[in-house]
């Protein structure tokens, strides 16, 4: 439990060295070192005091993911006629909040070590309802609008300028220990928009880029490029006579 309160004093603390204007960058810094061998000594204690998985490894990526953030955010903004401001974004949107911990803890994911990238991106799914997994790979520029349900996958694929709305999943096909090391869940490729309650299963399911895929549908199997799926409704009136 101590593994996981201080997973997410560092989550919190990291969200805040990026746009908090009143929280001293170079003192939360310092204090991110101390809670990164912590944690780091929590999660793997056989290599406690080891050269390796070192805060210089992990701070070398602030700057690419810092940027990657303000892509992200710009693309909110961007794509959003809600949004009044950047600021906005960082303060009120639970999707972007959501991105930003995914990204943070994917930098502990690809440093291979364990538990803490689950604990992360756990503590923003307990926030604002959307499940990231930090295996999940994500491109540039990621919107999730509202966002509330959202699931990804551990091995889903999301190219560059995807946008995403609330109850989308992006999930396995079927759910079996023995499938653990293989692609289980679907590759995006660029520019597709998914909008709400989209379920989309299955490693081998691509949706081509340029796609549209409507509100509640139910997809296993790949799309070309520049597809648009939609959903058929059914509309029965009924006669007045009727009964």
């Amino acid at each position: 439990m101590t593994l996981k309160e201080e997973s997410q004093r560092f989550t919190k603390l990291l969200y805040k060295a990026f746009y908090d204007c009143d929280t001293d960058a170079e003192q939360a810094l310092q204090e991110l070192e101390t809670l990164f061998v912590t944690i780091r000594n929590m999660a793997c204690p056989q290599i406690k005091n080891m050269p390796c998985k070192r805060w210089d490894d992990f701070k070398s990526n602030i700057p690419d993911l810092y940027a990657s953030l303000k892509k992200d955010a710009e693309a909110i903004y961007n794509n959003d006629p809600a949004a009044q401001s950047i600021e906005e974004i960082y303060l009120a949107y639970p999707g972007f909040f959501a991105i930003s911990i995914y990204r943070m803890a994917r930098v502990f994911f690809k440093l291979n070590l364990p538990l803490i990238p689950r604990l992360m991106t756990e503590y923003a799914h307990r926030i604002t309802g959307i499940d990231i997994h930090p295996g999940a790979t994500i491109g540039a520029s990621f919107f999730i609008d509202h966002g509330t349900g959202v699931v990804i996958g551990e091995t889903t694929e999301i190219h560059d300028r995807v946008k995403v709305y609330q109850g989308v999943t992006l999930g396995a096909l079927t759910v079996k220990k023995q499938h653990q090391n293989t692609k289980r869940h679907p590759t995006i490729e660029q520019n597709v928009t998914i909008y709400a309650n989209a379920t989309i299963l299955g490693g081998n399911t691509i949706i081509g880029e340029n796609s549209v895929i409507g509100g509640n549908t139910w997809l296993t199997e790949s799309v070309p490029a520049n597809s648009i799926v939609t959903h058929n409704h059914q509309v029965e009136i009924f006669s007045k006579n009727k009964k």
